[in-house]
C-alpha cells in the first residue's frame, strides 16, 4: 500500500557469534581429601564458556537456538520455577541473539508480587513472564495447556523445563568428547538429566559418568527413567556407562544443610573458587564423600563438571 512501510524483524543471530570459550578449561585442584586417597581431582570449567550462558546452559540451549533460527522461529517459550537458572539463560539468549522470550513460571500466587532478583533479571532481558498455577504447570506438556498458551501468545517454539530434550542431549555429547582420556569417572550434578544423557554418550568406552541429582526423587530416582528416555530420543537407545547417586540432594532442590554449607565454605577458602550452591556444591560434596568411602581407587582421576556460577 502507498505510504505504508512494512518492516520484518531481523532474523535471530547464530549462537556461535557469541564466541563461546570452547573447549572449556580443565583445571586440576590439589584437594586434601582426594590427595590423601591418591585420587586426582579435575574441574571441567564449563562455567567459563560464556558470562551470560555458562555451563550446561550453553551446551543445551545452543542446538535448540540454532534449530529455531533455521526454522524461522523468532519466539521461545519455556518453563521454570521462580529461581530457575534455565529461565535466566533463555532470557539472556533472547537478548543477545534477537529472540522474543516467554517464561512460564510455576506458581500463580507469584503474579503481582514483587519480582525476586532472578525473575527481575529475566524481565530486564526482555522476557515476558506468565505465572501458571501449580496443577496446570505439572501438565505443561498437555495439548490443552499448550493450546491455551498459544492462544495467549501466538506462535512459539517450546523449550522444555531445564532445557533438556533430544537436541540438548546431543549438544552435551561434545562435553563428553572434550573429556575423553582425561578421567576414569566424570561427574555432573543433575536437575532434568539432559547433561548426563549427552555427557555419557560422548565419553570414551573406558570412562564412566556419574550423575548427582539435586532433587529428591524416590527409589529408584525418577531421573533414571528420564535419562534413559532422553538417550532413546537423542541416540536411539542407552549410550555410555552411567549411574546416579542420589544421596546428596540435601533435602531437595535449592535445599541446603549445615554440612553442605560448611563443606562449600571450606572448599572456597582452600581454592578461591566460589561454589554455586544449588548444583556445584552438592556435586563436589558428593564426590568428597565418595572418595572418603573409597569409591575411587588410588591412582585414579575424577573430573567434576562445574555447570554454573553463583
Amino acid at each position: 500500500m502507498d505510504g505504508v512501510t512494512s518492516t520484518v524483524p531481523d532474523p535471530p543471530a547464530d549462537p556461535r557469534s557469541l564466541s563461546p570459550r570452547l573447549p572449556s578449561p580443565l583445571q586440576e585442584v590439589e584437594d586434601e581429601p582426594f590427595a590423601r586417597r591418591g585420587v586426582r581431582l579435575l574441574l571441567k570449567r564449563d562455567d567459563l564458556i560464556h558470562p551470560d550462558l555458562p555451563g550446561n546452559k550453553w551446551r543445551k540451549l545452543e542446538p535448540n537456538l540454532t534449530a529455531a533460527a533455521a526454522a524461522g522461529e523468532r519466539t521461545l517459550l519455556t518453563f521454570g520455577g521462580a529461581y530457575s537458572n534455565h529461565l535466566r539463560a533463555t532470557a539472556a539468549a533472547g537478548r543477545l541473539l534477537g529472540f522474543a522470550t516467554i517464561g512460564v513460571v510455576r506458581g500463580d500466587e507469584l503474579a503481582g508480587a514483587p519480582l525476586n532478583p532472578s525473575l527481575a533479571r529475566c524481565a530486564a532481558d526482555g522476557m515476558r513472564l506468565h505465572f501458571l498455577d501449580r496443577a496446570r504447570y505439572r501438565r505443561q506438556t498437555d495439548p490443552d495447556v499448550l493450546a491455551a498458551l498459544h492462544e495467549r501468545f501466538g506462535a512459539f517454539r517450546v523449550l522444555p523445563e531445564g532445557g533438556s530434550n533430544a537436541l540438548a542431549a546431543r549438544g552435551c555429547t561434545e562435553l563428553g568428547r572434550e573429556l575423553r582420556g582425561a578421567a576414569g569417572t566424570v561427574a555432573v550434578a543433575c536437575g532434568t538429566g539432559g547433561t548426563l544423557a549427552g555427557l555419557a554418550a560422548g565419553l570414551g568406552p573406558d570412562q564412566r559418568a556419574l550423575g548427582v541429582p539435586v532433587l529428591k526423587g524416590g527409589s529408584p530416582h525418577f531421573l533414571h527413567g528420564a535419562v534413559e528416555e532422553l538417550q532413546r530420543a537423542a541416540f536411539g537407545g542407552r549410550r555410555g556407562h552411567w549411574r546416579l547417586d542420589d544421596r546428596f540432594h540435601c533435602g531437595g532442590y535449592a535445599r541446603r544443610t549445615a554440612e553442605l554449607d560448611a563443606f562449600a565454605d571450606a572448599f572456597e577458602r582452600r581454592h578461591g573458587l566460589p561454589l554455586e550452591r544449588v548444583y556445584v556444591a552438592k556435586l563436589l560434596y558428593g564426590l568428597s564423600t565418595l572418595v572418603e568411602e573409597g569409591a575411587f581407587p588410588p591412582g585414579s582421576t575424577v573430573a567434576a563438571v562445574v555447570t554454573g556460577t553463583p
